[in-house]
């Protein structure tokens, strides 16, 4: 009976030193692996010196000497000025223009070297916190109040991203900023809120009287310069016709000088005719001759052609 009793006694000991001996070994190969997801990235600390392992996938370490920690290369985020509760105290913002204003951000951020975010600092986004608040407040105090709520946002989140990434070289705890915006920009109270829309609504129509202006000088603009250049055009004309004129007038007046140097009393008196039928040209001309008898000739023409045969007659004899 004693002897039964040891046979059970030492298989029951074996099967509990196999079971114990199947858990130990579970245990060790359990713990002698990890698996890294597409957006993570996992720490090795092998006797307290870190090493980043970031290719996806199963991955071995020693068991009890290596341990892992694994990190979100995710983009995360968080708000600026703004809570569960509404508009905190770290949204009051003071512009150059000395005026209070109430502005929420939001920020993105990724880890970019799981080492530096693990061991660089105790809390790296607690840091890039206190960054982002000071780049933004540095900012904003160098923008007036209508930048900050009108035409100034872009270059504002511009600055204040420049800004944030350039710190966060410097101090190198293993976080990238991805992008900051502005949520919201508004005064304090109602009423300066009420009196901004208002000086908005002007803007507006200052813009739009501007536009219309605009507009009714592009539809003048071309009616003024078609009438100058047709102005031009008929001045232009009317030079060359008296341009023409003169050229003529001079031509007549050189023909009737060379006509005066070969008949010099025939052309004064042909003159004086022409003259005098211009200047009365319901004149009658009386001529007597020697003999007493008396000529009438009119109109003129026809005494012009008499005086042109006397002529004739004058140079033929």
């Amino acid at each position: 009976m004693k002897t039964k009793n040891k046979v059970n006694v030492e298989k029951t000991k074996k099967i509990v030193t196999i079971a114990v001996i199947a858990v130990l070994a579970l245990i060790v190969v359990s713990g002698s692996f990890y698996s890294i997801r597409e957006e993570e990235q996992a720490v090795v600390c092998t006797f307290g010196s870190p090493k980043a392992v970031t290719t996806p996938g199963l991955h071995f370490k020693i068991p009890f000497i290596q341990t892992v920690e694994k990190v979100s290369t995710t983009i995360n985020g968080f708000s600026i000025g703004y809570n569960s509760t509404g508009a905190g105290e770290e949204a009051m913002m003071i512009t150059s223009d000395y005026n209070f204003l109430h502005v929420d951000f939001y920020a993105e951020y990724r880890v970019t070297d799981p080492v530096k975010a693990l061991y660089a600092s105790e809390d790296p986004v607690e840091i890039l916190k206190n960054i982002a608040q000071n780049c933004i407040r540095t900012t904003i105090g160098s923008y007036s109040v209508d930048a900050v709520l009108t035409t100034g946002k872009n270059e504002i989140q511009s600055n204040i991203k420049q800004m944030i990434i350039d710190k966060l070289e410097m101090y190198d705890i293993g976080i990238q900023l991805v992008n900051i915006t502005i949520q919201d920009a508004e005064p304090p109270t109602e009423e300066v809120s009420m009196a901004f829309k208002e000086v908005e609504t002007a803007k507006q129509g200052k813009e739009t009287s501007i536009n219309n202006a605009n507009r009714y000088r592009n539809e003048e603009i071309p009616a003024a310069e078609a009438e100058a250049d047709r102005i031009i055009q008929e001045a232009e004309a009317a030079r060359q016709e008296r341009i023409n004129e003169a050229n003529g007038q001079v031509a007549r007046f050189n023909a009737l000088y060379e006509e005066y140097i070969n008949f010099p009393e025939v052309t004064r008196q042909r003159m004086f005719y022409e003259t005098m039928e211009d200047v009365l040209p319901g004149l009658k001309v009386i001529i007597q001759s020697s003999d007493g008898e008396m000529t009438t000739m009119l109109p003129l023409e026809s005494f012009f052609d008499m005086s042109a045969m006397n002529t004739d007659t004058v140079v033929d004899n």
